[in-house]
């Protein structure tokens, strides 16, 4: 059959269209009764499972996968495959279960686990993790080949608790909610099954998974955070605000009066590079991106090549990675008269794919303040930026799965996404007042007229030599000789 309508750029083309409803067939053939199908679209990437109408409108969409020319997971069988095809064996993905995928999981986490631990250190060999790291590992790989119940040969504890866990988030699952159907699901199974009893004990086998989050207590008046230097005070050395409230003298512990979750950059930064699903993809930027005059990517515009022109070093490994920032505030309950403001502050990695590098699975959070910061958002800030100076300075070593070496990463930010009120929270600008535009700054032109703060001098950007530039009773009373501001 030929599959070459696949490579289509066109989605509409005639060609294009039959070749879906020749796949549609094909996958309703070979999967006689089956409802839900896996998606090949650029989106969902065969890891999803859709009805199969939905099938057919993601591939108008989105597009199918160009390397998915062998139709594997759809039932076709690979010795049959045409002598055409079989150069793109290699690029598609095999068939695991769900074990395989969670053991793939680990690896990806723990890429040298089982490194000889008296191995010197080389470019080329991955350092050994300490005996904390290799703790967990071993935790984590003993629920991995531990059966859920005795007999239980096709899921294991931890993948038992990765799929619930992986449903609680897909589908918005409260916590109470998920330990209701924990202890329903405990309760059909076998007496001595392994399945944790609530969320609380799923998470904890989770944990050694990585990607966890820092508690940091601030200034109840947002002055400071009590963090590095600051870390064992009691009071703010600001305002002499103290760092906890008041509570019973039989009160064990402390509560302090406002939190901030940090969740460290670098160790996520890592994991693009550890796990075999993104390795190469962090190098489609530089190596698979085409550099036809049309602008596809952040890649493609002129920041981006004046950004490489000028730290020649830094664009010199494609692996090094340029992100950009996001930031908004909102109320998660959605309540208007509600006075609850939270500010969750993202990063997310631009040398992915431009289908990637803006899904919500590759958005970073790193900073959640579950509180109004006013005018201090620099201050919750300082975590971030101290781990970017670091990322841009002294690097971190990373292991690449892709080429199996150990590399120098580095980061930097080079745009922000916010609206104008938070673009004057973010960069300490004002976007108001007398001087509100962040271009022009102390040189913007402005006055107070009926009532409201208005902005004058728009004949600067006329030429030179125009009539109006002499004219005064018609505009401000002034003359205007002052050259366009630069751009």
């Amino acid at each position: 059959m030929d599959r070459r309508w696949i490579q289509n750029r066109n989605r509409c083309a005639d060609e294009y269209l039959d070749g879906i409803e020749d796949f549609i067939e094909f996958a309703r053939k070979h999967n006689p009764g089956a409802t839900r199908i896996r998606c090949p679209c650029r989106r969902c990437n065969n890891t999803l499972w859709e009805t199969i109408e939905n099938v057919g409108f993601h591939l108008v969409r989105n597009g199918m996968i160009e390397t998915y020319s062998i139709w594997n997971l759809h039932g076709e069988q690979l010795e049959h495959a045409s002598s055409s095809n079989a150069t793109r064996v290699d690029n598609v993905q095999p068939i695991v279960d769900a074990n395989d995928q969670v053991m793939d999981i680990i690896q990806d986490v723990f890429p040298f686990a089982s490194t000889n631990m008296n191995q010197e250190e080389q470019d080329d060999v991955p350092t050994s993790i300490d005996s904390a790291e290799f703790e967990q590992y071993e935790k984590l790989l003993k629920n991995a080949n531990q059966e859920l119940y005795p007999g239980c040969k096709s899921f294991s504890v931890l993948t038992a608790i990765v799929e619930l866990m992986h449903g609680k988030i897909k589908y918005r699952m409260s916590n109470l909610c998920f330990d209701y159907f924990l202890g329903v699901f405990k309760r059909m199974l076998p007496t001595d099954n392994c399945l944790p009893k609530d969320h609380k004990q799923a998470q904890k086998v989770l944990n050694g998974l990585g990607l966890g989050y820092e508690k940091i207590h601030a200034c109840n008046n947002n002055c400071m955070l009590f963090y590095k230097e600051h870390e064992s005070l009691d009071t703010c050395p600001v305002c002499n605000e103290s760092r906890f409230k008041m509570t019973s003298q039989n009160r064990t512990t402390k509560i302090p009066q406002k939190v901030m979750r940090y969740l460290p950059l670098k160790p996520r930064l890592q994991r693009l590079y550890m796990s075999t699903h993104t390795a190469t993809d962090m190098r489609w930027h530089k190596e698979k991106r085409v550099d036809d005059d049309v602008m596809l990517h952040p890649a493609d515009r002129e920041a981006w090549k004046e950004f490489d022109r000028t730290f020649r070093e830094f664009a010199a490994d494609p692996r090094n990675v340029r992100l950009g920032l996001a930031t908004d505030r909102f109320n998660p309950y959605g309540v208007l008269n509600q006075h609850h403001i939270t500010w969750p502050i993202f990063v997310f990695p631009y040398n992915l794919p431009p289908w990637k590098c803006m899904k919500k699975e590759y958005m970073m959070m790193t900073v959640l303040i579950t509180e109004d910061p006013r005018r201090s958002i620099d201050v919750y800030l300082r975590p971030l930026v101290d781990e970017l100076k670091d990322l841009w300075t002294n690097s971190v070593r990373t292991y690449d799965k892709s080429t199996r070496k150990m590399f120098t990463l580095r980061a930097a930010v080079m745009w922000t996404v916010n609206d104008f009120p938070a673009y004057a929270m973010v960069s300490g600008w004002s976007t108001k007042g007398y001087m509100a535009c962040p271009i022009c700054k102390e040189d913007v032109t402005s006055g107070w007229h009926a009532g409201k703060v208005c902005y004058l001098g728009h004949r600067r950007w006329l030429p030179w030599d125009h009539e109006w530039r002499e004219k005064d009773k018609e505009f401000d009373g002034n003359t205007e000789r002052r050259l366009r501001p630069r751009e």
